[in-house]
């Protein structure tokens, strides 16, 4: 026989089915199954833009949460965070107080979270981060607008405004943290940066990284 769509995904069962309850199991077929080949589908013939967040994070989920209904999980997710940028971002405690989210799907999310912020990162690298302003800042939101504490952060770029390094100069507390110019400065001289980004982020406002706190020099 050969295997379904769902038969390579993970999973467990806290308990040893019935002869019974195994035997309804081979004759009815969960109605979950027929969803995730619908969704599958519709993403592979029209790609991510014609999902709506919960449906791509309901495909995520496929993989992280195997033989059970995801949708009501993502919705909870987005309910509980808001967007799924805040829903990939959320520490793992927090995601755990979500129902059917456990440690393992937790921690999973957080590792595909530092995927897409690694990626990020291999995107602007080398590039004219100053050619779009909101390019800066979807960047600066991406690797650090969820963090439990602030962070300042600083943006080392050449002449041509492409990036040398990306570095975390200190992390304070949840609405503090220190700058040291003699630092900053010493840390340019020896990258041989010309341009500089300065940015921190807000822990206590969500997803915020206003402009004021995110200049050039």
């Amino acid at each position: 026989m050969g295997k379904t769509s769902d038969d390579d995904e993970r999973g467990f069962f806290p308990e040893r089915p019935t002869k019974s309850l195994a035997k309804a199991r081979s004759v009815e077929k969960p109605h979950y199954l027929g969803h995730r080949d619908r969704l599958r589908q519709r993403f592979a013939a029209a790609g991510s833009d014609a999902l709506p967040d919960y449906e791509l994070l309901e495909l995520l989920l496929f993989r992280l949460i195997p033989r059970a209904d995801t949708k009501p999980v993502a919705k909870a997710l987005l309910a509980r965070f808001g967007t799924l940028a805040e829903v990939l971002g959320a520490p793992v405690a927090r995601l755990e107080e979500v129902g059917g989210i456990g440690p393992a799907v937790a921690l999973d999310l957080k590792v595909v979270a530092a995927t897409a912020q690694r990626a990020a990162r291999s995107e602007i690298k080398g590039r004219e981060v100053l050619s779009s302003w909101t390019q800066v800042l979807g960047y600066c939101r991406s690797v650090m607008a969820f963090e439990e504490r602030e962070q300042f952060r600083i943006l080392f770029l050449d002449k041509k405004n492409a990036l040398i390094a990306d570095e975390v100069q200190q992390v304070g507390t949840v609405d503090h943290t220190p700058v040291y110019p003699r630092e900053v400065v010493k840390r340019a001289l020896e990258l041989s940066a010309t341009a500089i980004i300065l940015a921190h982020n807000h822990p206590k406002v969500p997803i915020s990284i206003p402009q004021d706190h995110a200049l050039s020099r």
